[in-house]
């Protein structure tokens, strides 16, 4: 039997194997007619820290995005699951055109190419505070439809054994392979005591669905007062204070902690009007977010660590001081913590200041 002609694409398109081409290229040839889809349009969209990627493609009046996660690495149907919760909260996320489970492939709709990252940086630049405002207030509008419209009961629960995984990224991939750095048995046992005070916190809070990355970078512009919501594959039932704590203390834009604050106490305001379960005193939330942020930016330390030694991605790395400051300035501020702030200091050249025991 003729076998199919490959569909003209383009030649700057890289593929990791010609076998993973050939999927393509048979996978697009089956669907790109019922879409009218023009293959040399195909362009890079965007990729991340996985090894997913994404490109865009055009059709007669229309755009769409091919999201490629290639088996055994990547699983996309717990995207289409998590999209349709989105979609059954009334919320913005990209809509499945076409999938192939077995060879990793998505067509879905295109939410433009207008990230909430770039906004936010271009609008702090012209010194436009309105325009940030208008932003945040609405990916904080999106998050609490998000928290109380989500059903979270088919979701994986972030549970002991996950935040533990999480916790030891720092010491194995940031302590040892990024700064060479062999912990006695005195800061062994520090860093346990402080991963289980990490873990208990986290585990007291109200669960709802939680994102795992929900921010700027993860949003698009899109109608007004509508986020786009992006990158949601990984979503998990779990602590309430996790999502925005991800969008206040970002990976790759900072906020004075006064305009934190701001922001924290609308969305607390808000959560508690809508019969959402956060902790009825404002001292009492914003605490859990600091420590929910603090867990998360350890996380994060370790991710990034690992994507430049195991994955060779180290453009990452360079967002390390970002995140040593965030948590060093928590780490200081708490009974208890004063062990996790002397632990961070030889790796971050700072000396402590203002631990409270």
């Amino acid at each position: 039997m003729t076998q199919p002609s490959a569909p003209p694409l383009p030649s700057d398109i890289a593929w990791p194997d010609g076998a993973r081409r050939l999927q393509f290229d048979a996978w697009l040839a089956d669907v790109g007619p019922r879409h009218r889809l023009h293959p040399a349009t195909l362009c890079a969209a965007s990729s991340d820290a996985s090894f997913r990627r994404y490109f865009r493609i055009t059709a007669d009046g229309a755009s769409y995005i091919v999201m490629d996660a290639p088996p055994p690495q990547e699983d996309v149907r717990p995207f289409a699951h998590i999209a349709q919760l989105i979609a059954d909260a009334g919320l913005n996320a990209p809509r499945i055109v076409e999938r192939s489970d077995a060879q990793g492939f998505l067509l879905i709709s295109d939410l433009g190419s207008r990230l909430y990252l770039g906004a936010l940086q271009d609008a702090v630049a012209a010194g436009d505070t309105d325009a940030v405002n208008r932003l945040m207030r609405d990916a904080i509008a999106a998050l609490l439809t998000w928290q109380q419209g989500v059903d979270a009961s088919s979701l994986p629960a972030y549970d002991d054994a996950l935040l533990r995984r999480e916790m030891a990224l720092f010491p194995d991939w940031c302590v040892t392979r990024e700064f060479g750095r062999t912990w006695s048995d005195e800061q062994q046992s520090q860093w346990q005591a402080v991963t289980d005070l990490f873990v208990r916190s986290a585990l007291a809070q109200a669960s709802v669905a939680v994102h795992r990355d929900y921010m700027p970078r993860n949003l698009m512009v899109c109608e007004p007062q509508r986020p786009g919501i992006l990158d949601f594959q990984d979503a998990v039932r779990g602590p309430i204070s996790y999502d925005v704590a991800s969008l206040l203390r970002d990976a790759f834009i900072s906020w004075d902690e006064e305009q934190e604050i701001d922001w924290a106490v609308r969305y607390w305001e808000q959560a508690k009007a809508r019969g959402l379960p956060v902790p009825a005193d404002f001292g009492d939330f914003w605490r859990e977010l600091e420590w929910m942020g603090l867990q998360r930016h350890l996380k994060v330390l370790g991710i990034f660590c690992r994507l430049k030694h195991r994955d060779g991605k180290p453009s990452y790395s360079a967002d390390l001081p970002r995140f040593f400051r965030y948590a060093h300035r928590v780490a200081t501020r708490y009974q208890g913590l004063g062990p996790l702030a002397r632990l961070l200091e030889p790796l971050m050249g700072e000396q402590r200041e203002d631990v409270y025991f």
